[in-house]
């Protein structure tokens, strides 16, 4: 290019920078430690109704995915930043915090906001496996755990169809009265 930049976004050089890959490993784990406290913290709330073992399920695969995470960061030898984690959970918590026109209890749209939340995490998780499966053939230590990002993408994608399917029935449920005409 005649700008002296490569392709792409602009804001990169050909220069490889091995911390590069550690930042962005971190970030998703403070991602992933928001989306498991969310993902556990909704399945509670929904135990026992016809959406809980879908929450329940999912919840438990994201922890997982969290744990193959850390593993992962193990393999590459990249330390984690606490305070990243942290920084996510606490982020996690104050989003609790809106407005919703209700004081001391849920309301009915925080299902939808939650779920929302939760499928925009999972997509970003997505984003991470396709990354990592990027890397995979250029990376002796992940080169052999291609097929887990296959199987983890896959998983994310599940993932992703089921929150959607739980917010698309939370909407009806607090919105659909309300939208149909008088």
């Amino acid at each position: 290019m005649a700008s002296g930049q490569p392709d792409g976004m602009g804001d990169v050089t050909n220069e490889s920078d091995p911390r590069l890959l550690g930042t962005y490993l971190n970030d998703h784990l403070a991602g992933a430690a928001a989306g498991a406290d969310l993902a556990s913290r909704i399945a509670r709330v929904h135990q026992g109704t016809p959406s809980g073992p879908v929450l329940a399920r999912i919840a438990d695969a994201i922890e997982q995915d969290r744990s193959t995470l850390l593993e992962i960061m193990e393999i590459l030898e990249v330390p984690r930043r606490r305070h990243k984690m942290l920084l996510g959970r606490l982020a996690e918590k104050a989003g609790r915090l809106k407005l919703n026109n209700r004081l001391l209890r849920r309301s009915p749209m925080s299902s939808v906001i939650e779920l929302e939340s939760l499928w925009l995490g999972v997509n970003g998780k997505s984003r991470l496996w396709r990354t990592l499966r990027t890397v995979a053939p250029r990376d002796d230590r992940l080169r052999p755990r291609t097929e887990l990002f296959d199987h983890l993408l896959d998983r994310a994608r599940q993932q992703a169809e089921d929150l959607e399917d739980l917010r698309s029935r939370a909407v009806d449920e607090v919105f659909g009265a309300r939208l149909q005409p008088a």
